[in-house]
């Protein structure tokens, strides 16, 4: 059975028998929806799976992705790519609306975006060709960049260069790559539940479904050998 399958199988244990509200938003763990073709890794995801830190996320033109984790809604705009970093988010191209009462940020390049406070805030960042777009939609926001930190008033717009103040070598060489793009990292190996029921229940089913693929293949089940 290969990786993706059994991330499959662990997301279906884990919507019977864990709450996403359990899913806590400092463990890097959440739920992924797709609307639409969306990929997690570059598998593609069907409807939903588990998400944690490290994930890559990639929609298309047409598509987007919804991230959801206690206090926080995130939806992965079309054609874009995103790193999953369970507090944070990293645009590597394309953008995001995020809404969240837990200060869940985003960086674009040099570029990031944080709530100003820990009220509800919603705010959209997108990434393209080097200029970031950031809106205030709900609440301040805090940018920081090379040049400092500034306020961003809820209701205002502005625009980043995601490469300020870099030599021009390292920013040809940076855009070369997110053009190419680096691969998908492997999954993590799991998340650390609020609930210590949730993590007895959770931990045994996990460890059942690993231990009936290890004695269905030779092949040792991991992200480097599917």
């Amino acid at each position: 059975m290969g990786m993706p399958a059994f991330r499959s199988m662990v997301s279906c244990v884990l919507l019977l028998i864990v709450p996403v509200t359990l899913l806590a938003a400092d463990s890097g763990a959440a739920m992924l929806y797709a609307d639409g073709a969306a990929w997690l890794n570059g598998s593609h995801v069907p409807k939903s799976s588990a998400i944690f830190s490290g994930d890559l996320v990639q929609t298309r033109s047409d598509s987007a992705a919804n991230i959801h984790a206690p206090g926080s809604s995130i939806t992965v705009l079309g054609d874009s790519l995103v790193k999953f970093e369970g507090a944070s988010l990293d645009i590597q191209h394309g953008g995001l609306s995020i809404s969240t009462s837990k200060g869940i940020f985003a960086t674009a390049g040099s570029v990031r975006v944080a709530p100003a406070s820990n009220s509800w805030t919603e705010f959209n960042v997108i990434d393209t060709g080097g200029t970031v777009r950031i809106a205030a939609r709900k609440g301040d926001l805090t940018i920081t960049d090379d040049n400092g930190t500034t306020t961003l008033q809820q209701g205002q717009e502005t625009t980043r260069d995601d490469q300020s103040n870099q030599p021009d070598d390292k920013a040809d060489n940076k855009k070369k790559d997110k053009k190419h793009g680096t691969g998908a990292p492997p999954a993590a190996s799991g998340a650390t539940f609020n609930s210590t029921a949730a993590i007895a229940v959770g931990a045994g089913a996990i460890a059942g479904i690993t231990t009936w693929v290890l004695l269905q293949s030779e092949n040792p089940v991991s992200p480097s050998n599917p």
